[in-house]
């Protein structure tokens, strides 16, 4: 799609048929897909130590000057009140009507110095007020290795799992310091002072380490040299892509900038192919219920009504009416088998569950059922090895652990997309659990360590 996203809504037939024909594919790991096999890799979180390479796959916007943190402050739900020098946090965003645009995660790098890394939905947000709300900031962006030329700015590690604060120990030649989560020290690594966000990307303790492009070759190389003896094992994007459901993320929910005229001038300077494409058994014709809120998807603790910002208003008054909660939804393994079954059997099969993460467009939305009515939605979904489970995250209406409900999967019509292949929808039975699914990430993974 070429023009502006504007555009391309003024000609379609409604956003979300543009979305449903949209040929844009997920997310993808621009890294090699397996270095050993992807349940091995699954496993090195849990039981070990797993190196994952996120230096291609996020794009990364740099923010500096007197008007950078008024500007973030202004676009973000989350507090300000205790954000210094070598912190981090979530990110989130609304419209003014309370609803997600996106999230990503911003890094307080120095005095009005700020890096705000994630998919491009919230980054896009910022970067158009920065440009066009004359604010006394620069900017600069930094695009992830499929759409940007050359090597990417930073490198950017993750270190996960039991063993990962001792290989640390190991490398340093010192205790791990004794961070809080989000926050952010240095690591003397291979001669060179590498930054470090302690928090567990896959629910595990461990870190994130970043700095210039040119030293990542000699980190990698260190962490490599020194993780033998702790079972350290790269990860590539196969098992990389399945770790936000043990952790319970939603990495791509639908970003609520369609519709609203308060909106029309960033959709006109949004590219036509910044829409994405939408997938999945939830067909409304209108694309604002496919929109959500952040206390949907288990963000009510990042909001803070302590400052004003885009969507205030509207998230106070949501912040006092119910809403549905972030599930994990089990999938039964028999429903999971048959529909692997029905490629080998005559007949239309179902919509193929691919191994691990089963998805087939940027935002893929499915619809969840408890006695044939519709109670909630249903996003990513993957197999788990390290559980055994098929499962999705969702957000579903006032459901407790353990109740029993079914997922609509596949689509009835089959959208236009060429990556949608001919299938016909089913049911799967699904058992609601928490989210995150496992215990240490619920529990245990904010804590200091």
């Amino acid at each position: 799609m070429t023009g502006s996203l504007q555009e391309a809504l003024d000609q379609a037939a409604s956003p979300v048929q543009l979305l449903r024909d949209s040929p844009a594919s997920p997310h993808v790991f621009p890294v090699r897909a397996e270095f050993s096999n992807w349940r091995s890799e699954q496993n090195s979180w849990r039981t070990a130590c797993a190196l994952l390479d996120q230096s291609h796959h996020m794009t990364d916007l740099f923010l500096s000057g007197p008007g950078a943190e008024g500007l973030l402050r202004g676009l973000a739900v989350n507090s300000f009140a205790n954000f210094p020098v070598d912190r981090a946090k979530q990110f989130i965003a609304v419209n003014h009507s309370g609803q997600l645009i996106g999230d990503a995660i911003l890094a307080h790098l120095d005095e009005q110095s700020f890096n705000l890394v994630g998919h491009p939905m919230a980054i896009d947000w910022v970067q158009h007020h920065a440009e066009t709300g004359g604010h006394d900031i620069e900017v600069s962006r930094d695009g992830n290795s499929i759409v940007r030329a050359g090597d990417p700015r930073l490198f950017r590690y993750e270190l996960q799992g039991p063993t990962a604060l001792a290989l640390v120990e190991k490398l340093t030649g010192a205790p791990v310091p004794q961070l809080g989560f989000f926050h952010m020290g240095h690591l003397p690594i291979a001669g060179l002072q590498v930054r470090a966000i302690r928090h567990g990307m896959a629910g595990q303790p461990g870190y994130e380490l970043f700095g210039p492009w040119a030293e990542g070759e000699r980190v990698r190389d260190a962490l490599l040299q020194a993780g033998g003896e702790f079972g350290l094992t790269q990860v590539g994007a196969k098992g990389y892509s399945t770790a936000n459901l043990e952790s319970g993320w939603v990495p791509s929910p639908v970003p609520a900038v369609f519709t609203d005229e308060r909106l029309r001038g960033y959709r006109e300077w949004l590219p036509a192919s910044a829409a994405g494409s939408l997938g999945g058994s939830f067909d409304s014709p209108d694309i604002e219920d496919y929109f959500l809120t952040p206390y949907e998807l288990g963000y009510g603790r990042s909001v803070a009504f302590d400052h004003d910002f885009v969507g205030r208003e509207a998230l106070e008054a949501l912040s006092r009416t119910p809403s549905r909660r972030k599930v994990t939804l089990v999938w039964n393994p028999d429903d999971v088998q048959d529909v692997m079954g029905s490629l080998l059997r005559p007949g239309l099969p179902a919509k193929y569950i691919d191994m691990p993460k089963a998805r087939y467009a940027l935002f893929q939305v499915d619809r969840v059922l408890q006695g044939g009515v519709t109670v909630g939605q249903s996003f990513d979904c993957g197999y788990i090895a390290n559980e055994h489970s098929f499962v999705s995250l969702a957000a579903v209406d006032g459901l407790e652990d353990g109740a029993e409900v079914t997922v609509l999967w596949g689509e009835e019509p089959n959208s236009a997309k060429l990556q949608v292949e001919p299938h016909r929808q089913v049911t799967i039975r699904a058992t609601v659990a928490p989210a995150p699914f496992v215990q240490y990430a619920r529990e245990s993974y904010r804590a200091t360590h």
